[in-house]
């Protein structure tokens, strides 16, 4: 299976300093995940892809200190935990945790995600799902 390549998926823009938000992002990351509904893919790991756009509140005064800042680091880590946890069947599945995972911090107001199987199909670059949640979605989740 050749994979067909593909340019970067491009960040959203909702930045926005009238809203007062910031837009924290994750471009790209690749890891293996055990996921899939079919029999093969209960023990063969395979490629995703994530990328994560939040819209943040953007709140002026950082004090240049990460304690008041969403860090996508802790979000990285936290989203390797997910992926490494469990099979997971849906990739949708995936990308909704990752969304409730984000959303627990207040100050991320849009949770957009995009989860892609990388090596499904020979000649698609990649197949999965993209969603958007909100505050309002915490609580139904």
């Amino acid at each position: 299976m050749t994979p067909v390549s593909a340019a970067s998926v491009q960040p959203a823009r909702i930045a926005d300093a009238r809203n007062a938000l910031r837009h924290v992002f994750i471009r790209d990351l690749v890891l293996l995940c055990c996921i899939g509904v079919h029999r093969h893919e209960r023990t063969d790991h395979q490629r995703i892809r994530i990328n994560i756009d939040l819209a943040v509140r953007d709140d002026r005064d950082l004090d240049d200190d990460i304690a008041n800042v969403v860090c996508y680091e802790k979000i990285t880590m936290r989203v390797r935990e997910i992926v490494a946890s469990r099979h997971i069947k849906l990739v949708e599945t995936v990308a909704e945790e990752i969304a409730a995972m984000c959303l627990e911090d207040l100050r991320v107001k849009s949770a957009r995600v995009r989860v892609e199987k990388l090596d499904i199909l020979p000649d698609a670059a990649s197949v999965g799902v993209e969603l958007e949640r909100f505050p309002q979605d915490r609580a139904a989740g």
